[in-house]
């Protein structure tokens, strides 16, 4: 079966509502330099991958989802100065996230999970400031920027030296997108952005990430890049089911 909204006609998906609760995830992304071996989707990317297989997850267990079309434009402050960054101001993302979401529920939609893999500071509050408005369990934010889920990642994440590096690459490789081949000559960058971004550097090249990428790129894997994609599928299916049990709860309280 299709879990891709827009493949879906209109009968299909009224056919869906009409017979259960139905939960919309929704990837969200960046138009941003990874590297000179990624693509400028790479956040995106990682964010459709996680939904299409989440949503499969989510079928095997009772759950109906179905992926809506990504929002790949976000907050890349960070990547300023690099040919590729194109990017929006942080209220411009809350504002076109929350119309999204309260679009979906006018449609039937139960619950909406936002899948988020760029993990800018200002983009995924931007992005969480968009659910706050919603009734108690609508809404939920699948992001590996959290303590719960980040440290469930690899060691090159936990560190913050994640960006374009072994862990992106890795799940680059897994979702089947190209990536350029000199990724295996690319030196490792001992450069962490978690620690960068607390001393208050605010752009890539104030960090030194020169080429748009810190970690080790060329120890990269697709095996890795599989198990990494089961621990966020993970994530997704956890956050999505706690805001349906909160859901729950709500209308048995009523």
């Amino acid at each position: 079966m299709t879990y891709e909204l827009a493949g879906m006609t209109y009968d299909e998906l009224a056919s869906l509502l009409a017979t259960r609760r139905v939960v919309a995830l929704v990837p969200v992304g960046s138009v941003e330099p990874h590297g000179p071996h990624l693509p400028l989707s790479t956040d995106t990317a990682i964010s459709v991958t996680c939904a299409l297989r989440a949503a499969e997850r989510l079928s095997s267990e009772g759950v109906s989802a179905v992926v809506a079309p990504s929002v790949s434009y976000g907050v890349t402050d960070y990547a300023s100065g690099f040919a590729g960054a194109v990017g929006v101001p942080a209220d411009v993302l809350t504002a076109l996230l929350r119309a999204i979401a309260s679009s979906l529920y006018e449609t039937g939609i139960s619950h909406v999970c936002f899948i988020n893999n760029h993990l800018e500071p200002a983009h995924d509050a931007a992005v969480r400031a968009a659910t706050t408005c919603f009734p108690t369990g609508s809404a939920s934010v699948a992001c590996p920027l959290t303590r719960r889920w980040g440290r469930t990642l690899s060691d090159e994440f936990k560190r913050g030296e994640c960006h374009a590096g072994r862990y992106e690459t890795s799940l680059v490789l897994a979702a089947g997108l190209p990536v350029r081949a000199s990724f295996e000559a690319l030196p490792s960058l001992s450069l962490s952005l978690s620690a960068a971004i607390r001393d208050g550097k605010t752009t890539f090249s104030e960090i030194g990430m020169d080429r748009a990428y810190t970690g080790a790129p060329s120890e990269a894997t697709r095996d890795e890049g599989y198990a990494l994609f089961e621990k966020l599928v993970t994530m997704v299916v956890t956050e999505v089911r706690e805001g349906l049990a909160e859901l729950n709860a709500l209308s048995e309280a009523t």
